[in-house]
C-alpha cells in the first residue's frame, strides 16, 4: 500500500471515530490487551451505587463489559499478565476457586480469565507462562472472573478481561520483571 492511500485510510478511520464515537468503546488500555478480536462482550455490568476507595475500585455508574469467552489456547497463547496478591487480605478477593484457600505470594500461582479457567478444568494444573525470553510454570488456582465484579467477593474490582493472566508475585519475580514493568504485562503462555 502506497503512503497516500495509507494516509488515506488513517484519515477516513479518524473522520469515522469523530463521527460515530460509540464505533470505540471501552478504556484506553482494554484498546491495547491483545486478546486475538476472536472474544466479544457478552454484556454489561453496571458499578455499584456507591463508590469504594482503591486504585482498582467500580466506579459508581460505569459500565464494564463481561465475556463468557476467552480466546482459544494455543502452544504460544497472547494474554495479558496482571499482578494479583492471592495470601488473606489481598486483592484477591476470597480464597482461590479451585481448592478454597488463600496462598502465599512466594508460591507460583495464578488465576485464569473465565474461558480460559474453562469450569475449573485446570484448576491445579500448571501452565507455561513466557516473557522477556525466559519461562516459568505456574499453577492455576483461581478464576480472573470475567463474568461477576464489583462486589466485596471480586475485592470491588471490576470484571476481568479475556485475556488475563492474574499472576502472583513469585511469578513475576521468576520472569525478572521488576519495578515498573510491574503491571499489565504482555506474555504468552500454553498448557504443559
Amino acid at each position: 500500500m502506497s503512503s497516500t492511500a495509507s494516509l488515506l485510510a488513517l484519515a477516513l478511520a479518524g473522520l469515522l471515530l469523530v463521527t460515530f464515537p460509540g464505533l470505540c468503546v471501552g478504556t484506553a488500555a482494554a484498546h491495547h490487551r491483545p486478546n486475538g478480536n476472536q472474544c466479544h462482550p457478552s454484556g454489561s455490568l453496571e458499578g455499584p451505587s456507591t463508590g469504594h476507595i482503591c486504585g482498582e475500585c467500580c466506579k459508581p455508574g460505569h459500565l464494564y463489559p463481561k465475556y463468557q469467552c476467552s480466546p482459544p489456547v494455543t502452544k504460544s497463547t497472547r494474554a495479558v499478565m496482571t499482578l494479583n496478591n492471592f495470601e488473606e487480605g489481598g486483592d484477591g478477593g476470597d480464597p482461590s476457586e479451585c481448592d478454597g484457600k488463600y496462598h502465599y505470594n512466594t508460591e507460583r500461582v495464578v488465576a485464569l480469565s473465565t474461558g480460559w479457567y474453562n469450569h475449573g478444568k485446570r484448576c491445579g494444573k500448571n501452565i507455561r507462562i513466557s516473557a522477556k525470553g525466559g519461562s516459568v510454570l505456574a499453577k492455576v488456582v483461581d478464576e480472573c472472573d470475567s463474568l461477576h465484579g464489583c462486589d466485596k467477593p471480586h475485592a470491588f474490582q471490576p470484571p476481568c478481561e479475556p485475556n488475563i493472566v492474574d499472576a502472583s508475585q513469585a511469578v513475576w519475580d521468576a520472569l525478572d520483571i521488576t519495578g515498573d514493568e510491574v503491571g499489565d504485562y504482555p506474555i504468552t503462555w500454553s498448557d504443559t
